[in-house]
């Protein structure tokens, strides 16, 4: 009797692994990291890296509709980049749970946010690790998906997106400041207008963001802007282009209403073939701190 319970218990199990869908990717990167001297602070070099594993399971219904979940493993060390995704937490994060069905798509939880998720947020991705992300027009004042932490999990975050041909719509709340943020974007002939709005009870919190991005001959441009509330307004010129076969060169200059010195930054990216690359960055901040790395980074 339990050599039969045995079998049938392996059978339903192997059955349940058969009738789902679960991948693994993410990446890996090692390198060097510089931070200049500002103010009081003395300069540094660190070794900087990071492991992140996506872990991704669905399962689709009779009816046509797929149910499913994301889960974020990740380390990492010394890191120089700061942002709102500065998350050096060691484990899992908190978990976005979707539904989706044709270009309808409903997510809970530590939900992706409309601004951090809208077309021209990251016009680039500086060097081996972000390098401050000053590029970021909206400055990350709104519900974004968080690496090392709960996001909106804990702060019942809900997100609805809509895509139709070259038409995409993406609204998200949650109860943290009230927040309700909605994108519309559109893309046309090479080129993607996207606008972005928030309602917070934060005044700190974006009230209002646009971008466009495209190409323009061998150069692809970005133009990003964001009314940040009492936090300032932003506004973010990026380009990049292929420096030869393998190496891409990306470059941007922001300026912020509230800060006296403009962020600028200018970096490098080899590609080493299947999936590893050496990359590589240098930056001067709004504050006029000097930041700097190297390394290598591999996906898988």
């Amino acid at each position: 009797m339990k050599k039969i319970l045995f079998a049938t218990t392996a059978l339903v199990a192997t059955a349940s692994v058969a009738a789902a869908d679960v991948t693994f990717s993410g990446y890996g990167r090692f390198g060097i990291a510089y931070t200049g001297a500002v103010g009081a602070t003395a300069s540094s070099t660190d070794v900087t890296s990071r492991l992140r594993l996506n872990i991704d399971a669905s399962a689709e219904s009779d009816s046509g509709v797929t149910f499913g979940a994301r889960a974020r493993m990740q380390t990492a060390e010394g890191s120089a980049e700061g942002g709102a995704d500065d998350d050096n937490l060691n484990g899992f994060n908190g978990i976005r749970f979707y539904a989706k069905s044709g270009g309808l798509e409903v997510g809970v939880g530590n939900i992706y946010g409309a601004l951090e998720f809208m077309p021209g947020q990251y016009p680039i991705d500086l060097g081996l690790t972000g390098l401050g992300y000053e590029y970021v027009a909206y400055g990350f004042n709104g519900d974004a998906y968080s690496s090392g932490g709960n996001g909106a999990s804990g702060a019942n975050g809900i997100e609805v997106m809509y895509s139709a041909g070259d038409l995409s719509v993406h609204v998200s709340a949650s109860d943290t400041n009230n927040r309700v943020a909605a994108v519309a974007a559109y893309s046309m002939s090479g080129w993607t207008v996207a606008l972005g709005g928030q309602d917070s009870d934060d005044t700190g919190d974006t009230e209002f963001t646009a971008t466009v991005g495209g190409t323009i001959g061998p150069v692809s441009v970005g133009l990003a802007y964001g009314a940040n509330g009492t936090n300032g307004d932003k506004t973010v010129l990026s380009g990049s282009f292929a420096a030869g076969a393998a190496t891409n060169v990306e470059a941007y200059y922001a300026d912020d209403s509230l800060e006296a010195d403009a962020s600028y930054g200018v970096d490098f990216n080899h590609d080493l073939g299947g999936g590893t690359s050496l990359r590589g960055g240098v930056a001067s901040k709004h504050s006029g701190q000097t930041v700097a790395d190297f390394g290598v980074r591999f996906n898988f």
